[in-house]
């Protein structure tokens, strides 16, 4: 059965990017500044990205569309239909969830951003969390947590470092 895998880099203070959203800061110790990080592994495990669409435009804005021959989905409020990249989409993530487990296909790529986590923490929707930390102490920005009231237990799959980076792998 496909997974939903969250796949994302973290501060070490637990932060997915600075207020504005930036995240400049995803350089490691700079000593292999184009280093994989074992992301082409992952990608190739995917075939369907789920995004919000702050992370679409923030991605969007950075020049050509990066997962191009993959199934996407952006949540909004702000409109519904589909572009040549993604499909815009209010529907209830558990009922998003539900219809694409029941499709053949890879797995699922959580990308973010924090809102869109939230809700799938939530709704007990995300199978394993793939979290990179980087090398950085951020201080303030936004959180990958915004609900510090909820407890999910993970079980460590993988532990991984590279470019100053440490790769946790949980399953729940």
């Amino acid at each position: 059965m496909r997974k939903v895998i969250l796949y994302i880099a973290i501060s070490i203070d637990g932060y997915i990017a600075r207020k504005n959203g930036d995240v400049d800061w995803l350089e490691g110790d700079g000593s292999a500044p184009q280093a994989d990080n074992g992301y082409e592994a992952f990608y190739s495990q995917i075939d369907t990205i789920i995004m919000g669409n702050s992370t679409y435009k923030q991605i969007k804005g950075w020049g050509e569309y990066p997962y191009k021959g993959t199934k996407g989905y952006v949540y909004t409020t702000q409109r519904e239909g589909a572009n040549e990249d993604v499909t815009f989409t209010s529907q209830k993530p558990v009922e998003l969830i539900s219809q694409l487990k029941q499709e053949e296909g890879k797995d699922i790529w959580l990308v973010g951003g924090a809102e869109i986590i939230d809700a799938f923490i939530k709704d007990n929707l995300i199978d394993e969390y793939i979290l990179t930390i980087a090398p950085v102490i951020l201080g303030e920005g936004i959180p990958l947590f915004k609900d510090k009231n909820l407890e999910t237990r993970l079980k460590l799959k993988e532990m991984r470092s590279f470019d100053g980076f440490v790769q946790n792998h949980y399953s729940v």
